[in-house]
């Protein structure tokens, strides 16, 4: 959840000099996309993945402080909730083989942290949603110890003024309260990020928002939250309403939420920074001495650290990074849409899909969003997230169709094409996109298979169902092989 903040309270005149400050960096931020002060050689790409913690049984294990502890690898992280840590995976190049060095390393760091952390009694899953989370599980109290946690949601609670509301209606339907930003730790995610050029930052931000409900649809895996089957990609649903800022009335109004697609295409990634500082208050409000200003005029690079901190407070699907290497300032799109797991290779299939279409759509000489309203793709995206592989989108020159259909007449042959424009090796490519192909032709994915084994289930009692099936599940994804095979 970014970067650490220690434990403090506001006042009115700190906010007051923080929108101050963010206004001074998003001006020198203006004048560093006009004087072109970025590393736009050789684009990287990477991802990170977030992970849950279980017991023996599949219940969830509140020891994220000892897991890392045995783990002992800086590359792994705190979360929100103690049943969470995360992975950050190093960036490679596609040309140089980076998939599979990527797959190689993750599968590796994976079964390493896997084998330190069961000594404590922790074994890691990857999906969507925890499905044995019970609303005990949720309680503040199972908040990671980082004051930053504590801190945001504490703001966030009291920028509503009350308790937060959850309401997902799918099959089944969940009504509950929480008194912090806990449901918020339910949702575990895959971030993949793609560096690029101020000049194709919008390009690749706009296909990366067009085609988010076709990696939504073929990638779902949280089909079950707090023991109900709701949407085959519940996190989105629930990631929105846990770290929702507005009461109801403020909703009425039409105020912005801070989880957000967005509301239109962008023609410069500076509107999107625009738009954070335009639209959203600040929840913490932490000045750092930099004067960007100085800095950029003395020939530095600033670290724009007000305008970073605010937009890590703001939720957005495909969020804009801006990040400093060996000196060097650096644009990456950071791509939030996809589930975690179910295996490592179902996981570099979706990077590989969404790498190379991406890149084709981004580069193309008829923008894909030129063709569609920014209503259609936010409409796709929200039926994506509630009806996964069986999801019927709007596509451009196609009216309404499937969007496994979609996928594999046009898409799968448009992220090939793209792939090879990153320099990836055919045998990698194709052995990654292989599996997208194979999910389509089959019906399922992580979010199918797990239903339809729950329904072999459903004389028994919910919780255990949920467990017994999720303990399949792990063992099926220490094999890694792709969820399509499982059955």
């Amino acid at each position: 959840m970014g970067e650490d903040v220690e434990a403090q309270e506001f006042s009115r005149a700190d906010r007051t000099r923080y929108r101050e400050k963010v206004h001074r960096c998003l001006d020198t931020f203006a004048r560093m996309l006009s004087e072109h002060h970025f590393d736009t050689d050789d684009p990287m790409t990477g991802l990170e993945v977030e992970l849950n913690l279980v017991d023996e049984l599949g219940d969830p294990a509140l020891k994220n402080a000892e897991a890392l502890a045995a783990i002992a690898d800086p590359a792994f992280q705190t979360e929100l909730g103690q049943f969470n840590i995360e992975i950050n995976v190093p960036p490679t190049k596609i040309r140089e083989g980076g998939l599979a060095t990527s797959e190689a390393n993750l599968r590796r760091s994976l079964n390493d942290a896997e084998a330190k952390s069961a000594d404590v009694g922790a074994h890691l899953v990857m999906i969507g949603i925890l499905p044995t989370l019970a609303e005990g599980h949720l309680s503040p109290s199972h908040m990671s110890a980082n004051p930053r946690y504590r801190l945001i949601s504490e703001q966030i609670l009291a920028a509503r003024g009350e308790d937060i509301h959850i309401d997902i209606t799918g099959p089944e339907r969940l009504i509950t309260t929480a008194d912090s930003i806990l449901p918020e730790a339910a949702c575990t995610s895959t971030q993949f990020h793609v560096q690029t050029s101020p000049d194709q930052f919008a390009a690749y931000w706009n296909a990366s928002q067009a085609i988010s409900s076709i990696l939504l649809a073929v990638g779902a895996n949280s089909p079950y939250a707090l023991g109900k089957e709701l949407w085959r990609e519940t996190r989105i649903p629930l990631f929105e309403q846990a770290a929702d800022t507005r009461s109801e009335e403020l909703k009425a109004q039409g105020v912005r939420p801070r989880v957000w697609f967005g509301e239109r295409w962008i023609t410069s990634v500076f509107d999107l920074f625009e738009e954070n500082v335009r639209y959203f208050p600040a929840l913490l409000p932490v000045i750092e001495e930099e004067d960007p200003v100085a800095v950029f005029e003395d020939g530095g690079t600033p670290q724009l650290s007000e305008l970073r901190l605010h937009n890590g407070t703001i939720y957005r699907w495909n969020r804009p990074v801006y990040d400093i290497q060996g000196g060097r300032p650096h644009l990456r799109v950071e791509n939030r849409v996809l589930p975690a797991g179910p295996t490592v290779a179902d996981l570099m299939a979706n990077a590989a899909f969404y790498f190379g279409l991406v890149r084709a759509l981004a580069e193309t000489d008829r923008p894909l969003w030129s063709q569609m309203s920014f209503r259609a793709a936010e409409e796709n995206f929200e039926a994506a997230a509630e009806h996964g592989i069986d999801t019927e989108i709007y596509w451009p020159g196609v009216g309404q169709v499937r969007a496994t259909e979609l996928t594999l007449r046009r898409l799968l042959p448009l992220a090939k094409q793209g792939l090879d424009a990153w320099g990836a090796p055919a045998e990698e490519s194709d052995r990654l996109l292989g599996i997208i192909e194979q999910r389509c032709l089959t019906g399922m994915n992580g979010a199918e298979w797990f239903v339809r084994r729950m329904a072999d289930r459903q004389d028994e009692e919910r919780f255990d169902a949920l467990r017994h099936v999720l303990l399949e599940y792990r063992d099926r994804m220490h094999s890694n092989e792709p969820v399509h095979t499982w059955d």
